[in-house]
This record gives C-alpha cells, structure tokens and sequence, in this order.
C-alpha cells in the first residue's frame, strides 16, 4: 500500500530528486560537528538508494578543511554513484574552495551562483609562535622525544629548516593528490593554461563556469525544473538522530567527566571554522 501511494503522488507531483548537504568545515569538529565520511554515510547511501530518482544533488558550501575526509567523502560518492548508476551534480551556493571545492568535483556536473567562490586548489598549514611569549613570561620548555622529528613545528620553540622541509614535502604530496582529483574529473572541459589554477587562486561562479572549474550557472530549483519539468521537486537528506542523542549530544559528554574538554575543543574548533570563513568573507 505504501508503495502505491508513493508511486501516486510521484505521478501527480512530478520526480522527487534526493539532496545530500555538504556544508561547514570538512574533518572532525568535536561538539560542532563537521563534515565527515562517518557522518555522513548513511545519508549519502540513503540518497542514492532511491530507485526512481533520475539523479542525486550534491548542496556544497564549504571553505574546506581535512584533505583525508575530503578524499574519502568524494571517492565514496563516485563510488555509490557507479554501483547505483547514478548522474551526480553539484550545487556550490556561497563558497566551494580547497577540500569543498574537492567535494563539487565528485559530481558529474557544477552549477553555481554568479556570485559563488571556487577554487583555492592548493594546501595550507597554519598555526602560532610563542616563543618569545613564554621567554618574556619565565617559562621553559622542555621537551623528550625519541625520534628526532616527534617535535615537528613545535610552536615554542623557533621554526627549524629541517621541519619546514618536511612540512612541504607533505604539501606537495597533498597538493598533487587534490591536483589529479581536479584533471581527472575535470578532463576536458579545464583551461589548463589558466594562470594560477593550481595555485590557491579563488575565483567568482562566472568566472569559474569560464575557467572549466564549473559547468553552468543554476539554482537547484532552476536546474530540476529545466531537466525534469515543472512538478520536480527536491528532497533534502537530512542526518538521523534520535530525540535523545540531539538532546543529550552535549551531556553525555558531562556524564563521562568530559565536559571541559568538549567545551574546550568545541571553542577552538569554532575559532579555526571562523577563520577558514572569513578567509572568503563569509
């Protein structure tokens, strides 16, 4: 019976097309959360899981963030989108760049606002000095390791040469993974003479569209009515969680004596996602 009635209303009010949200910063975030391949697994399956949809959307506004979770999230969308023969697109709304705009290229297309920020195709590593700080304080560091790089960009102690090397050569390394993921899914259609490409450049969603970076300029809405008609309609998959985990997601951690570290994490996650924001103004 229920089937039926799903079948009914498919036939009154047009095709259903499932969306998946890809928003915030990628990677573990504590109580904040964060776009991860844990999290979002179920919901990803879910989405593909639907028979009669046509396609999956992607919703993508993201400033990046962990380079593994957003290799694992994109290779596990092509993945789902292979075995269930599924058509993927990408709506990037206010921001795609670094590991977000990773996440837009799992899509077989990108559309974007005018407006929308791309790109930002390079890797960054951040962080503070305090080594005068603690020396103007009275403190002294003091340090044990076994293995001469366990000390690796200490933030009290001055910069080395030595790790600044193997800092880049994990960049690079990382940097050319996020380049082939952008040539391969991108083949064809990327101006690969374009200056900066490849080099942190950020660019608006025309400019984009112009570049190879994206395909088109859409809404969501404007883009399903086109493809399947004015009856389509879309269907957000949202997170399952039970009334009792949203409620007690904070004080599960307080039962177990972990609050002031949840609280702690949590506040310098939010910093760390403020900053990754306002990088592009947001």
């Amino acid at each position: 019976m229920l089937g039926k009635l799903r079948r009914f209303f498919r036939r009154k009010h047009g095709k259903v097309i499932p969306a998946v949200r890809l928003q915030g910063v990628i990677g573990s975030r504590g109580l904040s959360g964060g776009l991860t391949l844990a999290a979002l697994e179920k919901t990803l399956e879910e989405a593909f899981a639907d028979k009669k949809a046509p396609i999956v959307l992607l919703l993508v506004n993201s400033p990046g963030g962990s380079p593994v979770q957003s290799s694992l999230i994109a290779s596990r969308i092509r993945g789902l989108a292979e075995s269930k023969n599924k058509h993927v697109i990408a709506i990037v709304e206010d921001v795609a760049a670094s590991g977000g705009y990773w996440l837009a290229t799992a899509a077989d297309e990108i559309f974007v606002d005018p407006s929308s920020l791309l790109g930002s195709i390079g890797v960054i590593s951040a962080g503070f000095g305090f080594t005068e700080a603690i020396a103007k304080i009275g403190i002294e560091r003091r340090v044990h390791t076994a293995g001469q790089n366990k000390a690796l960009l200490d933030p009290f102690r001055p910069e080395q040469p030595e790790d600044l090397l193997l800092l880049s050569e994990i960049q690079s390394d990382i940097h050319a993974a996020f380049k082939e993921q952008v040539v391969h899914r991108r083949a064809g259609r990327l101006r690969l003479e374009e200056k900066g490409l490849f080099e942190g450049k950020v660019w608006t969603g025309r400019r984009a569209v112009e570049i190879g970076l994206a395909d088109g300029i859409a809404t969501a809405h404007e883009l399903i009515r086109q493809r399947f008609g004015k009856k389509a309609r879309i269907r957000v998959i949202q997170e399952k969680r039970s009334w009792l985990a949203r409620r007690l997601r904070f004080g599960v951690a307080s039962a177990v004596g972990d609050a002031a570290e949840a609280i702690t994490t949590s506040t310098l996650s939010a910093l760390e996602d403020r900053i990754l924001w306002q990088r592009f103004g947001l």
